[in-house]
């Protein structure tokens, strides 16, 4: 998924990352974290795209950004109820 093309001085690297057939060259100080990530970003779109008609790779980006937000948006709302929650038992 991800390959490390180089080590920068500063700990900033240049990473292959290669999502859903696409090569995406980014740089990065936290490389673990980019290759994480970019398996997420595929895996969405690959799954999106078993369940749904021939969609344009744009447009199962698209969906597959979508997907990932509503799911990064109900994690947010769990974590403020949560704090909520400590923060009557204060």
């Amino acid at each position: 998924m991800a390959e490390r093309d180089d080590k920068k001085p500063g700990g900033v690297q240049r990473v292959q990352i290669e999502i859903f057939g696409d090569i995406y060259r980014l740089r990065t100080d936290d490389e673990e974290g980019l290759r994480r990530i970019a398996k997420i970003v595929d895996s969405t779109m690959r799954s999106m795209a078993q369940n749904a008609r021939t969609l344009a790779t744009a447009r199962l980006g698209v969906l597959a950004a979508l997907k990932l937000a509503e799911d990064y948006y109900q994690l947010k709302r769990d974590y403020d109820e949560l704090l909520a929650l400590l923060d009557e038992h204060k």
